[in-house]
């Protein structure tokens, strides 16, 4: 004999962030506010940062009598009052994604794979590249695949159509998986906090073409992979996540270019999924990941 349905099965899942300059009573408050309505908290995450600012991130399910518009037209004034950015969203909505890649391909497959198994909670809208290398690895997912090459005289048409993709297939963000040309300062400030991207990172730092080869020759015991939101300064975003491995003499460049990959793989992947599960606050030129 089963016993009841857990009451939470039936309730809707939102999640709500929020930053404002730190004060005495923002958590009585928002707790407050969620109680008054019926508003259950699952699970509360807050951060009060040296800057002055303060971040929360709160898990909350309530009746399917409320909808999430109401709960947000009512939490206006509360943030207004106290000079919130904040947000309310659909947990059980799957953000959509548009991944670019060029000719390396191993993120690429991590993530759709991770996304066809359920673990990372997304939606790959489509992947477009400047090279037509993945389009049957794409199509064997079901997934769209665009072919937009790179000609330096069409540069902006080409990243016309990236925003195109973006803007008419609902995208929330772009991940670049290996993707090897920089976006133009237009298309980066028309994806602020948007957009993801994933490189090495040596101890120390190796630029240009075949870094691992540089690493070997440089005889680095550390090799790792950076995560971070793209910005106008190359590489230098936001950092979301990092991941190292310890190699020693005896690992070959081609060895150390396949550890970089796995880490390379572990590192977008973690910061995609705080992503989209609203885990991640920009504080600056730093971010804040409840993880």
């Amino acid at each position: 004999m089963t016993g009841p349905t857990p009451p939470h099965v039936e309730r809707n899942c939102a999640v709500l962030t929020l930053t404002c300059p730190d004060r005495v009573g923002i958590v009585h408050a928002v707790a407050g506010f969620l109680a008054e309505r019926d508003v259950n908290i699952d699970e509360s995450q807050q951060f009060a940062a040296p800057s002055g600012r303060f971040f929360m991130r709160v898990e909350v399910s309530f009746s399917k009598g409320r909808t999430l518009e109401e709960l947000r037209e009512e939490f206006a004034p509360l943030g207004a009052s106290m000079g919130m950015s904040w947000g309310l969203y659909d947990a059980r909505q799957r953000p959509r994604m548009l991944v670019l890649v060029s000719r390396l391909g191993h993120c690429l497959n991590d993530l759709l794979y991770r996304v066809s198994i359920g673990s990372l909670r997304a939606e790959i809208a489509a992947v477009a590249s400047n090279h037509p290398d993945f389009a049957e690895l794409v199509a064997s997912y079901g997934v769209p695949f665009h072919h937009l090459p790179v000609v330096p005289e069409r540069r902006a048409e080409q990243e016309a159509a990236i925003l195109e993709l973006v803007d008419g297939l609902g995208v929330d963000v772009v991940v670049l998986a290996r993707y090897m040309q920089i976006l133009s300062p237009e298309l980066v400030a028309r994806l602020p906090g948007r957009a993801i991207n994933i490189h090495h990172s040596f101890l120390p730092s190796f630029k240009g073409a075949r870094p691992y080869h540089q690493a070997y020759e440089r005889g680095v015991k550390l090799i790792g992979a950076t995560a971070h939101y793209v910005t106008a300064g190359l590489d230098e975003g936001p950092i979301i996540e990092q991941e190292v491995a310890r190699v020693d003499h005896s690992h070959r460049p081609e060895q150390l270019a396949a550890i970089g990959r796995d880490i390379e793989c572990v590192a977008l992947a973690r910061a995609v999924g705080w992503h989209v599960e609203h885990r991640v606050m920009l504080n600056g030129a730093t971010t804040v990941v409840f993880r």
